[in-house]
């Protein structure tokens, strides 16, 4: 078999590796834009997907990350979101709706019902890690998932 060289490089143009290598990180900038205000903490969008039985609504899985002594400002949700929130490391400490502050350790779990105010969201330790998987229920096209309260 007889080679062939070009004077063009193979395959795929600059700008289309540099979209598909940076669209992952992106999709993220709504997401966590608004709730990672603290430098210890990171939000990222690991999951999305039409719920094809349901249409209108998607479910979206975040992925909460925070250092020691990390923390969320206080927040809400998009009117349409129920979120189920599972502690997937460490300890982190919950009031929705000025309840009591709650503090929820790793397989431990939570909900927030649409249009409910998550006044503290954060780590409990001061030395440790923690982290949870939030997974929404939301209007598809949902794009800003927190918005945070001013004070």
């Amino acid at each position: 078999m007889k080679r062939i060289r070009t004077s063009k490089p193979v395959g795929l143009p600059r700008f289309i590796y540099a979209l598909i290598v940076c669209a992952p990180l992106v999709a993220t900038l709504g997401v966590g834009s608004a709730m990672a205000a603290d430098k210890n903490a990171k939000v990222t969008l690991v999951y999305e997907h039409a719920l094809p039985n349901v249409p209108g609504k998607s479910i979206k899985g975040l992925l909460v990350e925070y250092g020691p002594g990390g923390s969320s400002p206080a927040h809400t949700h998009p009117k349409s979101a129920f979120i189920y929130a599972t502690v997937l490391e460490g300890a982190i400490r919950s009031s929705v709706n000025d309840g009591p502050v709650v503090t929820y350790r790793t397989g431990q779990s939570f909900s927030e019902m649409p249009g409910d105010l998550h006044s503290v969201s954060e780590n409990a330790s001061k030395t440790e890690p923690a982290k949870l998987l939030a997974v929404f229920v939301v209007d598809t096209d949902e794009k800003e998932l927190t918005t945070p309260i001013e004070k």
